[in-house]
């Protein structure tokens, strides 16, 4: 049985590490961290796949928006429960990950994820929502546990100050997922296994039992690896443990507006951009461009991690950032132009006038990091400022203003969670493990803020209804310029 322990912050879990020397740590950490960033791709990728389907369930169960949002409400539950139980679990008999390693946790949680997976298929077979809402949240529930887990240990494999730094690049593996996922969702729903040219219930089947064979997969590839033990002397105290430090509390209403705001955008974006105010495009070319949405994310979550890492040189940073950001939109604008009709592949690139306006976007980001200085705080309050513009001209404008001002949230939600995260746990000692399940318990903010977002839709019209996350980065912008700063437990 393991013996690895994320119930220490950073500082504390290297210091305890008696059987490696400094260097060799680091060298050691390099495998066990690629390890942990492919499980931030898959949970990314199955994420996000929710946003595929709710616009598909919508018209086969001739749902409203409130009911299809529904989808995220069951997924992101889970989180919250989960969650909460696993906090009082930790209260009344210490640490579950300590006691069974991170190495079987991670495997339990990978197979509980595929086993949500599989469920689709019987989900299918009987067309039944409610099935699919119990499958949502089976998958879920694995996912939460992925999330316990894997969001500290990635904090802790390598120096405390670049902790963010890490968890931004992971995020941005997370969201090389998240960008694949509605081109492949809407390629193998509509296209693929699309059944004489049209999508049918049946079509769900096989697209999410081979995507619970990859979580499978995952769970031996991880059983067969190696990943470090680490190792905390300190007891839990009575009392309420975390939550006795204002800065946790602060960080996880932060979480819960993040979470929710960004799962709301990203939900009726395909409906938004079908809309006729905006572009009204046709559903599956609307799940294609989805993926300027989740890969404007993957590009802020890179440049941030460089920008938050521990390079020297300014200049470099500035370079390195450039080449990410450059790189990574060109994959997006060439995976963006694949077509397949009638089972033949071709391309149709978008213009350089149509695309200038994302070009713009990145340059805003690149602008909105050297404002940040570096600093995960700053940086978040500095982005929460340009998510509320982006918002408000979303939602007011009109055409390819608001069609491209909305994709461009994910440029600056992209930081969002490893800043947060990472300045919430800081300084929690022997309280980091539970500290991180209750922040992803309140990743519940995706499962409601939809749904208010979508009575919003039902209300005022899709468009309008874009407004409504900008309640959530005005608290993000009071997180990043205050609520994070450390103060001391309130029993101290």
């Amino acid at each position: 049985m393991e013996n690895e322990n994320p119930d220490s912050s950073p500082t504390q879990t290297r210091n305890s590490l008696s059987a490696l020397d400094a260097d060799t740590t680091t060298l050691d950490y390099r495998r066990p961290f690629i390890t942990i960033t492919m499980l931030f791709f898959l949970w990314g990728f199955i994420t996000v796949m929710n946003d595929v389907l709710i616009p598909y369930l919508k018209e086969s169960f001739e749902l409203t928006f409130f009911q299809a949002g529904l989808v995220q409400f069951a997924f992101f539950g889970a989180f919250f429960v989960v969650s909460l139980l696993y906090y009082i679990v930790s209260l009344a008999t210490g640490d579950p990950i300590n006691r069974i390693g991170y190495k079987t946790s991670v495997i339990i949680a990978l197979l509980v994820c595929g086993a949500g997976c599989a469920m689709f298929y019987p989900a299918a077979e009987y067309q039944t929502y409610t099935y699919f809402l119990g499958a949502l949240f089976l998958l879920a529930t694995g996912v939460t546990l992925l999330q316990i887990a894997a969001n500290p240990y990635a904090a802790i494999l390598g120096k405390p100050e670049t902790a963010s730094s890490r968890l931004n690049l992971a995020q941005g593996v997370n969201s090389l997922g998240t960008t694949l996922a509605p081109i492949a969702g809407g390629l193998l729903l509509y296209k693929v296994f699309a059944q004489g040219g049209e999508v049918t219930i049946d079509s769900i089947k096989i697209p999410y039992l081979i995507y619970g064979g990859l979580f499978v997969l995952l769970a031996i590839i991880v059983w067969m690896s190696q990943l470090p033990k680490f190792t905390n002397e300190e007891k839990l105290e009575s009392g309420l443990g975390a939550l006795e430090y204002p800065h946790l509390r602060f960080g996880m209403i932060a979480i819960f507006m993040y979470v929710g705001g960004e799962v709301a955008i990203g939900s009726y974006l395909v409906n938004f951009m079908m809309a006729p105010e905006v572009l009204g495009l046709p559903e599956a070319t609307a799940s294609i461009y989805l993926a300027y949405y989740w890969g404007g994310a993957m590009i802020g979550r890179l440049c941030g991690a460089i920008s938050l890492s521990d390079i020297a040189s300014e200049s470099k940073k500035c370079l390195y950032m450039a080449i990410t950001a450059i790189t990574v939109f060109l994959v997006v604008y060439c995976v963006t132009a694949i077509r397949l009709d009638d089972g033949a592949l071709s391309f149709e690139f978008m213009k350089p006038a149509q695309i200038a306006p994302f070009l713009l976007l990145i340059g805003l980001n690149f602008i909105a990091f050297v404002l940040g200085r570096g600093k995960p705080a700053l940086s978040l309050g500095v982005f929460s400022i340009i998510l509320i513009a982006l918002l408000a001209v979303a939602a007011l404008g009109n055409g390819n203003i608001a069609f491209w001002a909305a994709l461009g949230t994910g440029l600056f939600n992209s930081i969002m969670w490893s800043n947060i995260f990472t300045l919430a746990i800081k300084d929690l000692k022997q309280y980091t493990s539970q500290g991180s399940s209750l922040l992803v318990m309140m990743i519940v903010g995706g499962a409601l803020v939809p749904l208010l977002m979508g009575y919003a839709a039902d209300v005022l019209g899709i468009q309008h209804a874009f407004a409504v996350p900008i309640i959530c980065y005005l608290y993000i912008a009071f997180y990043g310029f205050y609520g994070y700063k450390v103060k001391q437990a309130a029993t101290a």
